[in-house]
């Protein structure tokens, strides 16, 4: 048995390459989701198949197409490409579904299968249990008598990006012409990234333009890792900095001043601009997202509904209150209008658009939202199920707390939230508390490890 880590969830499966993630366990793992659209599906079931910019991706995204085609689905393979750039080829083309062979924000010597279904999101938790089941298991995925057909598609890029210039009139920001520095980390958010600012208009200055997974720094975009970054974004004195992490579903903020604005601005920001046109109109967060959402909600008349952690949980809730912008606080948008997977494209031209509306630099815009701050915990877990007698912890000490479970516990209390979950993506659990200040944040951090036990 290796002790390399494999994960297998709703995310899909990632692993550590030539260990836990080989062209076998590829080939199954899609051959495994192949089988159940078949069944599920009366005529063939079309596949779109993409990867990231990770080295290891063709010889495993080849792999996963064989395990596709085996099962009898037609396979139509975009090559390097972002993962919301499958999720609008599978609208576009009428797909069944999708596979990505990403590791998202994990390091090189990962990769993994993403599986999307026809709406682009994550199949849900039962679905992917079953999946998981047949994986695991020691019996045959049925083959079909004829496999399906594997083709090649280069213009999913181009098509995503046509899309979102399609719903964002260019010519304003071309007017304007910000000067942005991208990073696009060598990942698969490149070509995407670089082709919709050069239709915006802007001078752009591109770290990381080469897609060849070899990433310039750590590739998960928090405030240590974009350094080269802020340096960048105040030598070429730009008006701001972009990143995307590898598959390029999420986006990260730099202000003007060289200044990180991270993650959790995105979504607030991105969801500013849509109410200026929509007010009153719902907006969809999950369970870990800034209490910030909530407050420019107020300033527009909106209602934020609340989600499990994961774009599917979002995405579903969106569907169901038929909200037209949602997100996560992970720097992850989602605009139905394009596509329900989270999309950094759909990120920046949202923001670039905002600064030219309000005609204010994005530190203004900024400074204009409430400050919280969030701290962030990991704690590592053998399994999921180890969580379980510190959330029950959790749930009787604050007995007196708003709470909501559906996604591990968070809490609601006057000085701000708690909220403990295992992660859908890691071996880990997670702690994320907001408040006012540092102080009272770290406080309740103390509260909640000392009455969990973690």
């Amino acid at each position: 048995m290796s002790e390399a880590p494999f994960m297998l969830g709703v995310s899909g499966a990632r692993g550590i390459v030539g260990k836990t993630m080989t062209a076998a366990v590829a080939s199954r793992f899609a051959a495994c989701w192949g089988e159940r659209l078949v069944a599920t599906n009366d005529a063939t079931p079309t596949v779109c198949l993409g990867r990231d910019s990770r080295p290891s991706g063709a010889d495993l995204s080849a792999a996963a197409a064989e395990g596709l085609a085996s099962t009898g689905c037609d396979v139509i393979d975009l090559g390097v490409v972002a993962t919301p750039t499958v999720g609008v080829m599978i609208g576009v083309t009428g797909a069944a579904g999708g596979v990505v062979m990403t590791a998202s924000h994990n390091p090189t010597p990962w990769n993994g299968l993403k599986l999307l279904d026809h709406h682009g999101t994550a199949p849900s938790p039962e679905l992917a249990g079953s999946i998981i089941s047949t994986f695991t298991s020691e019996n045959d995925v049925a083959a079909a008598s004829e496999p399906g057909s594997i083709s090649s598609e280069q213009r999913g890029t181009d098509t995503h990006v046509s899309k979102v210039l399609g719903w964002m009139d260019p010519m304003p920001l071309r007017d304007r012409g910000f000067k942005v520095v991208l990073d696009s980390v060598n990942g698969a958010g490149v070509d995407g990234g670089r082709t919709l600012l050069d239709a915006f208009g802007a001078d752009v200055v591109h770290l990381g333009d080469q897609p060849d997974g070899n990433f310039w720094h750590t590739p998960e975009p928090t405030a240590e890792n974009l350094k080269g970054l802020c340096e960048a974004v105040r030598d070429q004195s730009a008006d701001i900095g972009c990143a995307q992490d590898p598959d390029a579903d999420r986006l990260a903020l730099v202000d003007e001043n060289g200044r990180y604005i991270g993650e959790e601005f995105t979504l607030v920001l991105a969801a500013w601009r849509v109410l200026l046109d929509h007010p009153g109109t719902d907006l969809v967060a999950n369970l870990s997202t800034s209490r910030m959402i909530d407050d420019l909600a107020a300033r527009f008349g909106s209602t934020v509904h609340r989600s499990a952690v994961g774009e599917a949980n979002v995405a579903a809730v969106m569907r169901d209150c038929g909200a037209i912008v949602g997100g996560e606080g992970n720097g992850g948008i989602i605009l139905p209008a394009i596509t329900f997977v989270r999309d950094s494209l759909s990120g920046m031209a949202l923001v670039l658009d905002l600064m030219r509306r309000e005609g204010k630099t994005l530190s203004q815009l900024v400074d204009e939202l409430p400050r919280y701050t969030i701290v962030k915990e990991k704690l590592e877990l053998a399994q999921r199920s180890d969580l379980d007698p510190a959330l029950a912890s959790m749930r009787s000490a604050f007995a007196d707390a708003k709470m909501d479970d559906c996604d591990g516990i968070r809490i609601d209390l006057p000085e701000g939230w708690a909220h403990v979950r295992p992660s859908n993506t890691e071996p880990i659990a997670r702690i994320i508390v907001e408040a006012s200040d540092e102080t009272t944040a770290r406080e309740l951090v103390h509260r909640v490890r000392l009455a969990t036990g973690l």
